[in-house]
């Protein structure tokens, strides 16, 4: 055997060795990027950015009665924007995943979805919160049932009556005490939103959004029996017996004046809607896809800015 032919020889093994290496440098390069880019480079890391990104991914609104400050509720915690204020703050230093979130009275709010990861380690709370409760503005909250059980991603209260989707188990619930005990209802579908008569709680309008089963419908035994309506899916809010508002994925919003009989084009947004509340008959707030806020007073025919992230 030649001294060529044996250089060959060793150069082939090396290239068959360094295919074999080379991808899995590749996934340990990736591996140790993705832990950088997750902790910063930090050992302190508590599963949240180093500054503040703001209220941004929004999952609920509502506003506080006892002072009018608009609440927040967002994948990273809750902002408070006060009147006259166009810069939303934190509410505590918490970053809880509040998914559901609704206002029940002055400075008491009902809440769901994750808990901040630090309070999660210090205090042993599960990854899903149940319905938890403050009666604080948001500054602490106390669990109240289905710790560990329950995702609320849609809670609507009127009085003691509350109303729950539990994503997590896809089921729709019902309350008669605030949360303390529920019964299970009927499901028309995998819940976008719902909301119930301020006249008669037990009158419902759900917005379903599948592949399968997409709209509108009625309930008028409190979720028992449902029956179709027409219209399109979309987010709703219910704050006066003859106004029923819908606000569409396109950003059209509608009103109803009869219960989601019918419904009549208001007015349209400029973005995506992620979060709706109305607080009066004329008076509604939309939470855009990118944490801007926006306000009309007029239900929907114009909007104005309120804040940005």
């Amino acid at each position: 055997m030649t001294r060529q032919t044996t250089v060959l020889q060793e150069m082939s093994q090396l290239k068959r060795v360094l295919l074999a290496v080379a991808p899995l440098v590749v996934i340990a390069l990736v591996a140790v990027g993705a832990l950088l880019w997750r902790t910063g480079g930090d050992e302190t890391f508590k599963g949240v950015p180093a500054d503040d990104p703001g209220p941004i991914h929004v999952h609920g609104l509502g506003i506080n009665p006892g002072d009018g400050a608009l609440f927040i509720a967002t994948h990273t915690g809750l902002y408070r924007l006060d009147r006259g204020e166009s810069n939303a703050k934190r509410v505590a230093e918490r970053h809880q995943d509040t998914m559901g979130f609704t206002v029940v009275g002055p400075d008491r709010f009902l809440g769901s979805g994750h808990p901040d990861l630090n309070e999660a380690q210090e205090k042993g709370l599960p990854s899903l919160l149940g319905l938890i409760e403050s009666d604080d503005s948001g500054e602490t909250w106390k669990s109240i049932s289905l710790s560990g059980q329950a995702d609320f991603h849609v809670l609507r209260s009127l009085g003691n009556q509350v109303y729950g989707y539990d994503s997590s188990n896809n089921r729709l619930l019902a309350s008669a005490d605030r949360g303390r005990s529920w019964d299970e209802l009927t499901l028309p579908g995998p819940l976008l939103d719902l909301a119930a008569s301020p006249r008669d709680p037990r009158r419902l309008v759900a917005a379903t959004a599948s592949q399968l089963e997409q709209g509108l419908h009625l309930s008028l035994d409190g979720g028992e029996s449902w029956s179709r309506l027409d219209g399109p899916a979309g987010l709703l809010a219910w704050p006066a017996p003859d106004q029923l508002y819908l606000l569409t994925g396109a950003g059209q919003v509608f009103s109803s004046p009869d219960g989601g009989a019918r419904f009549e084009q208001r007015g349209e947004l400029s973005g995506q809607p992620a979060a709706f509340l109305a607080s009066g008959p004329d008076e509604l707030y939309v939470a855009l896809h990118d944490g801007t806020i926006e306000h009309s007073t007029d239900g929907g025919q114009t909007w104005e800015l309120r804040s940005r992230p």
